[in-house]
């Protein structure tokens, strides 16, 4: 073997272990952000910048390695594109109305983007993707596990020793329930899709339904209200999909067997208190009361009607707001609690239409994905991100969980998987079908066609 054999070996196996580092490393880094109190304080997104900017470093580095420049397209880059040019204008036009903050939350959309393109680039086996829903599984009932035993020993501090300096709803890492409401929406549709499809043995997917089930109870006993609503849409989802499926016995036992479960866990830990939760906020936590969301709503729209076309700046509500504030409250409004209508605000009427290409985008691709859910792992993986992305479109509607850099990174990754082509099929199979000889296969395997193997 030649000089020149080794180094390409050598490279090929560096490149092998950077795009190992690369899927990692992106959905590590979102692994890492909920447990961060959501990745809010100025350290925690440095970590979620810093680290996606490595990432596209070590991916450049691996381009490199390989000698030819690879890129996978994805649809969703152009409405992304869009968005970044309409930052872009307000910096540069100065239309913001503090550039400071518009800025750095630029930047912020800027991480967010490198790790949509990274996980676009890297999750493209069928095998990665099914490693990374055991880990996330893994990952939130660890997560609920956690929240369940803070809920019946708090202190009133994160993770019994951090006091939050604004005071607040705590509920496992974050300190408002409704973040980990919306955290659980994304994550809930993972091991509830694993539990539902053929591609998984009996017993893996007894633990799968049992998993989602204690993560989906702890939506309910967080007392986010806008968490309920968007699970209770998840569901229904699923079901109309079934129905119109025509899926089995099998798999109306088992989502009985799911409902029982997350019933009994709601009943045996949350009681009498879950019912009030439920009918109204409980006592002694600090929540915006419906008619104050109503008044932010009101003067939200009044900020917008000033400046429709292009907003007031990415970012700039909390700075704006006051002068537009018709209410006395001691709360400081840092946030809309509406992302639907914070988007309107800061970026006007063409950041809105971006957003809803982006959206259409991501249901268009995703529903032509989705046929054999049951049996390929691309579908199954698609709708267990659309029935995620789903939900919190809906709480979006009376919450801020896309203003939450945790949160928001990981729902704009699972929009980029769900818009992205299929997995590639396993190479196994292939260099199976070009080992036998066609002589020797069955008559029946001749007459299938290639896009089989």
């Amino acid at each position: 073997m030649n000089a020149s054999s080794v180094t390409t070996i050598r490279h090929r196996e560096r490149s092998a272990q950077a795009e190992k580092a690369l899927l990692y490393g992106v959905f590590g880094l979102l692994l890492f952000g909920p447990l961060a109190f959501g990745a809010v304080e100025p350290w925690s997104i440095f970590v979620i910048e810093a680290g996606s900017a490595t990432l596209f470093l070590l991916w450049i580095g691996k381009q490199v390695l390989d000698g030819e420049m690879n890129v996978r397209w994805n649809p969703l880059f152009l409405p992304m594109g869009m968005f970044g040019a309409l930052i872009a204008a307000q910096i540069l036009f100065r239309t913001t109305a503090y550039p400071h903050d518009t800025v750095s939350l630029a930047l912020q959309y800027l991480a967010y983007a490198m790790l949509c393109f990274l996980a676009g680039q890297t999750l493209l086996r069928g095998a990665q993707a099914e490693s990374l829903a055991l880990i996330f599984s893994i990952y939130g009932a660890a997560l609920a596990g956690f929240a369940l035993l803070q809920g019946i020993s708090s202190n009133g501090r994160l993770y019994w020793i951090r006091q939050p300096r604004s005071g607040g709803w705590i509920y496992g890492p974050y300190v408002n329930h409704n973040h980990y409401a919306g955290l659980m929406e994304m994550l809930v549709p993972i091991p509830l899709v694993v539990s539902l499809s053929r591609q998984a043995a009996p017993k893996v997917r007894a633990v799968a339904g049992a998993t989602a089930a204690v993560m989906l109870g702890t939506i309910f006993l967080s007392g986010s209200r806008g968490g309920m609503l968007a699970i209770v849409a998840e569901l229904i989802i699923l079901a109309a999909l079934l129905i119109k499926q025509k899926r089995g016995l099998r798999t109306a036992i088992g989502i009985g067997v799911f409902l029982a479960i997350v019933v009994g866990l709601l009943t045996w830990i949350g009681g009498d208190e879950l019912s009030k939760r439920i009918a109204t906020v409980g006592p002694g936590h600090t929540e915006l009361s419906a008619d104050i969301r109503s008044y932010i709503n009101r003067d939200g729209f009044r900020m917008f009607l000033r400046k429709p076309v292009i907003g007031w700046g990415l970012g700039t509500f909390p700075i704006v707001y006051p002068e537009f504030r018709t209410f006395y409250t001691n709360f400081f409004v840092n946030e809309a609690h509406n992302d639907y209508l914070q988007l309107l605000v800061e970026m006007g009427l063409l950041g809105f239409a971006t957003m809803i290409w982006f959206v259409v985008t991501v249901y268009v691709r995703a529903s032509k994905k989705i046929g054999n859910w049951h049996s390929e792992t691309s579908g199954a993986v698609t709708l267990a991100c659309m029935l995620g992305l789903s939900g919190i479109l809906v709480h979006s509607a009376v919450d801020f969980n896309l203003q939450i850099p945790a949160n928001a990174a990981l729902f704009y990754v699972l929009c980029t998987i769900a818009a992205a082509e299929p997995f590639a099929k396993p190479a196994r199979r292939r260099r199976v079908a070009r080992s036998v000889p066609p002589e020797e296969l069955p008559q029946e395997s001749l007459r299938q066609p290639a896009t089989n193997f």
